[in-house]
């Protein structure tokens, strides 16, 4: 590429090269543009895709908690505490009280959906 010595040219040719520099700069911009737009297209349409995917399922997880004043409350130790049972921690009680009796022992499974299984068949 040749050194161009801008100060030594005439206004005509400065203002003409001008001219082809803004005309390639909007070309290379446009061209650029719509490169980004099918890219933004494609990233919506992975986008759709991935939202439509159904969750993997997950076992369900038996109540090892129960509030003793609304027994239809319950709590399986996981996640955050509910509110009843934080209530009852702060005054004094233990974890312990608010377990659920187990009719027998579960069986020394070593799968957690066995034990799961034999849980619900026990009730």
């Amino acid at each position: 590429m040749e050194a161009i010595d801008l100060k030594s040219m005439p206004s005509e040719e400065l203002w003409k090269l001008h001219e082809e520099v803004t005309a390639q700069l909007i070309n290379k911009l446009a061209v650029e543009e719509a490169k980004l737009a099918e890219r933004g297209r494609w990233l919506q349409l992975v986008g759709n895709i991935r939202r439509d995917r159904k969750r993997r399922p997950y076992p369900k997880v038996i109540p090892k908690y129960q509030n003793p004043e609304d027994l239809a409350e319950t709590w399986s130790g996981r996640g955050k505490q509910p509110r009843w049972l934080s209530r009852e921690l702060r005054a004094g009680k233990h974890l312990n009280d608010f377990l659920i009796p187990r009719i027998g022992k579960a069986p020394a499974a070593t799968s957690r959906l066995a034990r799961l299984f034999w849980y619900q068949r026990q009730r």
